[in-house]
């Protein structure tokens, strides 16, 4: 692929070669200003992160159980489900005395 500077003024223009050479000169001054501001920014949503993920955890751990206890009485139930089929079975046959 050639580099031509023909098709890239004509993509761009002059305004593009502007805004260009513009952000190259800004950099140096406009960088470390950004990096003032980017650090607190990035180390309050660090800390919202922690946050959030520290709560989640409660959140998932209380469903958790929750879950665990339903399953719990689910079975249960069954077991006392299945013992009053198994009286009800003994119960129906003939006794032979």
């Amino acid at each position: 692929m050639d580099l031509d500077l023909d098709d890239l003024f004509e993509d761009f223009g002059l305004p593009g070669l502007i805004i260009g050479v513009g952000a190259v000169l800004l950099a140096p001054i406009v960088g470390p200003a950004l990096a003032k501001v980017g650090k607190p920014a990035a180390k309050a949503a660090m800390k919202t992160g922690i946050v959030f993920y520290e709560k989640s955890k409660v959140v998932v751990s209380e469903a958790s159980e929750a879950f665990q206890d339903l399953l719990v009485e689910s079975k249960a139930e069954l077991a006392g489900e299945a013992a009053a089929k198994a009286i009800e079975a003994v119960s129906a046959e003939p006794s032979d005395t």
